[in-house]
């Protein structure tokens, strides 16, 4: 059975900020923001395990998934009005992978703050786990996530995921010199 060790948790993961960005973990007090911005046929029905309608208590139940230290929820938060444009999810998958996922709220589509956020993710995940493969699983018929992925550097794998219907993609792991866990 996978045990984490201290080193392997994303309870821990610090918060960032990014030019237009805060993004930190998702607390218990951010569980009607979740619950505004999540409950939305457009990601509840692209994300299949969001429950539709995403209630407050689904909203609660996911933020403290985080516990076990295996999953962690990420809030994107716009600097300028401190709303919640997005949320990052990271799962440690197995010993050399860690997963990554997205969504972004209606409003904030369009203007750019998934890629900022994911990028900001992304270095941070390469500073904790620079030996860790990340990858991300999408619908290919899910344009605007599919671009982004790959222009971000994550390449097909051609393998089915987890979820229906999405393929895998792949981000070699990112081994740098200067490395270090926050």
């Amino acid at each position: 059975m996978f045990t984490l060790a201290a080193r392997d948790s994303l309870a821990d993961l610090p918060d960032l900020r990014t030019g237009r960005l805060s993004i930190g973990a998702l607390l218990p007090e951010d569980a009607d923001a979740l619950r505004r911005l999540t409950d939305d046929p457009a990601i509840t029905g692209a994300v299949d395990f969001l429950p539709d309608p995403f209630t407050l208590q689904d909203a609660r139940d996911l933020i403290g998934s985080a516990r076990r230290g295996r999953d962690r929820f990420l809030g994107a938060w716009a600097q300028e009005d401190h709303s919640l444009v997005g949320v990052i999810g990271t799962h440690l998958r197995g010993e050399g992978v860690v997963e990554i996922g997205y969504w972004i709220g209606g409003a904030a589509r369009g203007r750019g703050y998934a890629t900022e956020a994911v990028t900001g993710v992304l270095g941070l995940l390469a500073r904790r786990f620079p030996h860790r493969t990340v990858v991300a699983e999408c619908r290919p018929g899910n344009i605007a996530s599919w671009g982004l992925l790959t222009k971000l550097g994550f390449h097909d794998t051609g393998d089915d995921g987890h979820r229906p219907g999405r393929k895998v993609l792949t981000l070699t792991p990112i081994r740098r010199a200067t490395a270090s866990t926050p």
